[in-house]
């Protein structure tokens, strides 16, 4: 692979080597740890990985950090969540798209799998996030719990997808705790962002899918308008019992966000 990896972690030694496992053909893995206290240090290093520490703030100033201040030894860095894996096709897709000049960097999007299957109705394919960047000077912005591009960025997609297991070799209270903590996270974030009516109505469908999360921090019933849009409109239904699984599990992460908004809206 003639491309780096990045890896953020924070006790992944459960996750970590199904996605080491996925990066045999890589010879620059990089792993910025956050102080982890169980071996996923230890780990990350007897697979060949150079490890770096920071204390966490944020993930668009972790994936910062790591693209300035750490000397990759391909000017491409492809970031992967230690709960993800890379894919052959998606390798094969960065390999070309490394010779690009015209781009700062590119989306890739994630199939999200449960019990082993593959749901994309239920999870919004393709769910553009950007990923395969030009370091140093890509830079990331905090948004909610996740990050994204800067404004200013160039961006291209690559049409090939990494993989990513929803509970994540963990267990559903497991995903139900982290979700509470993300949870207030983006209602904080979205508190603080005006919607803007016109971007419902974009071309670009990343600009419509972000006013829509705007305007659903706004409406009554998150929880199941939440189900009935996942699991009817977007068809979840064709997905299978685990579709009606992950569909159940994201109306009650929207009642998380729900009540944080009413927490918000009692402090001001």
């Amino acid at each position: 692979m003639p491309f780096s990896v990045l890896i953020l972690t924070l006790n992944e030694e459960r996750n970590l080597p199904g996605c080491l496992a996925s990066l045999r053909g890589c010879a620059d893995i990089v792993v910025l740890d956050s102080g982890s206290t169980d071996g996923t240090v230890e780990l990350a290093r007897r697979h060949g990985a150079r490890v770096f520490s920071r204390d966490f703030d944020n993930f668009a100033a972790q994936r910062n950090y790591a693209q300035r201040n750490i000397a990759f030894a391909n000017p491409w860095v492809f970031h992967l969540d230690a709960d993800e894996s890379m894919t052959d096709g998606l390798a094969a897709e960065c390999e070309r798209a490394a010779g690009r000049a015209d781009v700062d960097g590119f989306y890739a999007a994630p199939r999200m799998m449960l019990g082993g299957k593959w749901i994309p109705r239920c999870t919004d394919f393709p769910a553009w996030q950007a990923r395969y960047v030009r370091a140093p000077g890509f830079e990331f912005v905090e948004v909610g719990h996740g990050q994204r591009e800067a404004p200013e960025m160039r961006m291209a997609r690559l049409q090939s997808n990494y993989l990513h297991d929803v509970f994540s070799g963990g267990t559903q209270a497991e995903w139900l705790e982290k979700h509470r903590r993300y949870a207030r996270a983006e209602a904080w974030a979205l508190a603080g962002i005006p919607l803007r009516p016109a971007e419902l109505f974009s071309p670009e469908r990343l600009l419509r899918r972000r006013a829509l999360k705007r305007l659903n921090a706004s409406l009554p019933l998150r929880p199941a308008r939440r189900f009935a849009y996942q699991y009817l409109y977007r068809r979840g239904f064709l997905d299978g019992t685990a579709g009606l699984r992950y569909c159940l599990l994201i109306a009650r992460y929207e009642g998380f966000m729900a009540r944080e908004n009413r927490l918000i809206r009692a402090a001001r």
